[in-house]
């Protein structure tokens, strides 16, 4: 298998922060460059465009979480590309624009060759947008899609 690039949505939860560990250790197994995707739920989007979340926050929280998986790749001596972006403002309510085809839109925009998704959470922890989008993900990737 050829894997050039690894994407990891990612969403802030304990299963993303594992999802992105497996991703990692793709990216460094295969010599792969890896891209996280900061997936921001409906709920999040407005509370930012409604002023009762700071944007600033959420992007510090982005960066901060890509600095330790940055350091985790030098940690390994693995010198493969890290980006990342934000896709926001899906809806529950209409399927287009649910959070697995978000994830799915941004696989082919990027030419992912493999993704590394998380489940839904554990008992007792809050569902968060990308582990209900893994089951769409993994029925209609046109990539290979681990779910961790």
């Amino acid at each position: 298998m050829n894997i050039d690039l690894v994407l990891a949505p990612v969403d802030g939860s304990s299963q993303s922060e594992q999802a992105a560990g497996y991703a990692l250790a793709l990216a460094d197994a295969y010599d792969a460059d890896l891209h996280l995707l900061f997936v921001l739920d409906e709920t999040l989007v407005r509370g930012i465009e409604a002023g009762d979340v700071s944007a600033d926050a959420v992007a510090d929280e982005q960066h901060e979480f890509a600095g330790k998986v940055r350091d985790r790749l030098d940690e390994r001596g693995h010198d493969a590309g890290l980006n990342h972006s934000t896709a926001a403002g899906f809806s529950p309510s209409r399927l287009r624009q649910s959070p697995g085809s978000v994830i799915l839109d941004v696989a082919e925009a990027v030419d992912a060759d493999f993704l590394v998704v998380p489940r839904e959470p554990g008992s007792g922890e809050p569902a968060k947008a990308i582990g209900r989008a893994a089951l769409y993900v993994i029925e209609y990737a046109s990539q290979p899609v681990l779910s961790v």
